[in-house]
Parts: C-alpha cells; structure tokens; sequence
C-alpha cells in the first residue's frame, strides 16, 4: 500500500526550525496540515529560498529545495526540470493527495503541469500581487475558475477584473489565536506598523501620517517593523520631518517578537493601496489593536478594523482612537489557521 502525500510547491520556506520570518503563515499551515491529516506525508517544494540547493527535515516535514532566486532563462528551465523529477519520484513511489501552488506564479504553472499529464488534483491560492494585471503565467497556465483559491474577497474581485475568471473558492489563511496572549497590559507603543519595506506597502504615507498626529501627541512613539529596499529612504525621511524622537524602524525581529509589540500597540496602520490579506492585520486585531487601513480585503465587518478612504481620512481616525481616554484593547476574532486548513483539504476529498 503506497504512502498518502500532500505536496506544496512554493517559492520559499524557512530555511529551519529557527527561521521564523519567512512566511509565517505557510509555517502555520503546515503545521496545522500535519495536526490534522497526520496519515499523509506532507511534502513540501521550495523553488527560490532558503538559496542552497538540499534536502531536509522542518518538523518532520520533508522539504527539497532547489535555489532558484537566480532569474536567468537556463538557470530557471534547470530548475523547473529538478521540480519535475521531484515530483514524478512521489507520483511514481506514493499516492498523491494532489497539489497545492502558492501565488499564481511559476510555481502554479509547473503544478498545473504536472497535474494535468498525471491527471492529479491542483489548487492554486492567490495571495496577493499575483492577481495585478501583467502575470504571465495566467495565461500559460490557462486555469478555470476551480482551479483558483483566492485569499480574499478583494483578490477574488481583482482576478476576475484583469483575467476574466473568477476564482471559484475564497479561503483566507488563517492565523493561530493561542499564540497570541493579551498578557501586557500596558499599551506603551500608540502606533505600529509591521511589514516589507517596498514601495507598494507606502510605509512614506505612515510616516507622512504620524508627522501630522504628533501635531496633537508631540510624545507620539511609533514603531515600524520590517527589513526591505526602502529603509534608508525611510530612515532619511524620518530624520528630515524631524521624528527622530517618535519613530523607531526596529529591521526584522522574529515572529514571536512582532507578537509581543502587537499586544503592546493601541493603533495598528496598514498603508498599503493594495493587499491580499496579511496575516499581521488579523494578528494585529487578535492583539486587541485597532486597525486602519486603505484597502478592504475582506466583505466581513471586523469590529476594531477601520477602513480609510484617504490619508487625511486615516490621519483623522487616528487622531479619534489616540485622544480616546475610555479606549478599550479587546481581541477580535477573525479567520484561524485551523479552518483554512480544513477549507482547503475539503477540495481534495
């Protein structure tokens, strides 16, 4: 009788058991996934990152990979090649569950491959900028609308906006509430924000917004947690607005470590213009923070989750929730990692 295995093809995933920053929300899922079908092997197929091609253990969970962040033609083909006989070893040695791609990308397109001349079920969840016009691999790929899992009601309505499919399922990734205790009661940090320092998250627009809330709150203290190409012009910024004294770009701490400075925060602030669904706004609202943010990802009406149509809308706000004395720090429950977990193996049975 041949082993039951589930495989996840993904660009990246931690490189061990102490990597904490690198998708914390695949960590999670994964190890969630093993909770509950703990009879299927659970593979998992890291294209880009960790960068050393090898095989290994991560909680007992095996994962090959294949050091793939060079973008050059060749380099790429070889790698695709490696995948594939990687795969072909498990469809040929095990019974194959099916396949699950993150981010409509080459991951999803060597999936939809590979599923389709073996005749195995695929998924592919789209997570975010994957679902902006000009993704190549959409049409290469040529999914139908059940193939797709989108993260969100936002990214479900934008992939239907540019390719004319809607994806037929929507399965936000969870988080873990147990991990996120509300024992500081001191909320000592009024303002955070957590993420990659790229120009697409606009961190320039949060700190342009706390420059203005200072005006009412000179002894405003600030956090911005994130490592990413935009911290020296941030920093430069900081010190030209003369918020030396306010703001602290911390870099990159561990998971836990984000945690912990959530249930310290009063305003969590989410600049973005576009977002699938991060992880760290229902981290942040389990925290008992309030969240302001520019985009809605989701149709649910999350109590503690304030959407703002401008930034002077988002300056406004948070003026409101800083200068309230009765401002409560209460966690709201949003999706967990358990249920999507469940939603997503749903479609294999």
């Amino acid at each position: 009788m041949k082993l039951k295995t589930f495989i996840i093809l993904s660009p990246g995933f931690p490189k061990n058991e102490t990597d904490s920053t690198c998708l914390p929300f695949l960590q999670n899922f994964v190890m969630e996934l093993k909770s509950q079908y703990p009879a299927i092997e659970i593979v998992v197929l890291a294209f880009d990152y960790p960068f050393v091609a090898k095989e290994y253990d991560w909680y007992n969970t095996k994962v090959f990979s294949f050091n793939g962040w060079q973008k050059k033609i060749l380099g790429k083909l070889l790698k695709w090649r490696k995948v594939w006989r990687r795969l072909s070893e498990y469809e040929r040695n095990s019974e194959v569950v099916g396949l699950l791609s993150l981010w409509c990308g080459e991951c999803a397109y060597i999936a939809t491959r590979f599923s389709r001349s073996k005749k195995l079920l695929h998924y592919c969840w789209i997570l975010g900028q994957d679902a902006k016009p000009g993704n190549k691999y959409v049409k290469r790929m040529g999914p139908g609308a059940n193939d797709l899992i989108a993260i969100s009601d936002f990214i479900q309505k934008e992939f239907e906006k540019n390719y004319a499919i809607r994806p037929l399922q929507v399965i936000p990734v969870g988080i873990k509430p147990d991990n996120i205790g509300l024992a500081n009661k001191k909320r000592d940090i009024d303002i955070l924000g957590v993420g990659s320092l790229i120009k697409l998250k606009r961190y320039d627009q949060m700190i342009e917004i706390v420059y203005e809330v200072r005006k009412s709150f000179p002894e405003i203290r600030v956090v911005i947690l994130g490592k990413g190409p935009e911290m020296e012009n941030l920093k430069k910024m900081v010190a030209t607005l003369g918020l030396g004294k306010n703001i602290t770009l911390t870099g990159e701490l561990s998971h836990a470590e984000v945690l912990e400075m959530m249930t310290r925060t009063k305003v969590f602030l989410h600049p973005s213009n576009y977002e699938g669904l991060g992880a760290v706004c229902l981290e942040a609202l389990q925290a008992g923070c309030h969240l302001i943010s520019f985009v809605r990802s989701v149709e649910n009406n999350f109590g503690h989750w304030y959407i703002a149509e401008s930034k002077e809308e988002m300056i406004a706000k948070t003026l409101s929730l800083l200068g309230n004395p009765t401002l409560q720090f209460e966690s709201t429950r949003t999706f967990t990692i358990e249920d999507s977990v469940k939603r997503v193996m749903n479609l294999y049975s």
